[in-house]
């Protein structure tokens, strides 16, 4: 188990941004959901989202929120993120359509699964910002939001 024992920057920083950005590009970047309620505690055991187990040992001083960084370093990033994870569910109502939704969450390295006919899309940052690269596809019908799950 890896101890994290401090926030060493927070993802809203344009340097740290720019690390976790690199990291990204490489699938280097792990994400802890806390729940809203957990980000008052100081101890605790977390699984990220690629499974490793943490212990978080904070000083009292210290108060977790969502963005923070407990670790970043040339292999990898931790970050918290604040709540249930949040996902994006897209469906192409055509084949030009379904190609190029493909090809624009492969090419902005978005985290996905598919589920059938449905593209889900693991959220790392605001919905609006994913929504934006695709807003010509959902203006002109090509693919529809769908309920998640």
């Amino acid at each position: 188990m890896h101890i994290l024992d401090r926030i060493v920057g927070w993802a809203g920083d344009e340097a740290v941004a720019d690390s976790l950005h690199e990291l990204r590009h490489r699938h280097a970047v792990e994400y802890v959901h806390l729940d809203v309620h957990d980000l008052d505690r100081k101890r605790l055991r977390v699984t990220s989202d690629a499974g490793t187990d943490y212990a978080v040992v904070l000083p009292r001083d210290t108060a977790l929120a969502d963005g923070a960084v407990l670790l970043l370093d040339a292999d990898r990033a931790v970050v918290v993120r604040a709540g249930a994870p949040q996902t994006l569910a897209l469906r192409a109502l055509d084949l030009p359509a379904a190609l190029r939704l493909g090809f624009l969450a492969g090419h902005l390295h978005w985290k996905t699964d598919q589920h059938g006919d449905t593209l889900v899309v693991h959220l790392e940052g605001p919905e609006s910002d994913y929504i934006a690269r695709i807003a010509d596809l959902l203006a002109r019908g090509g693919v529809e939001r769908t309920p998640p799950g």
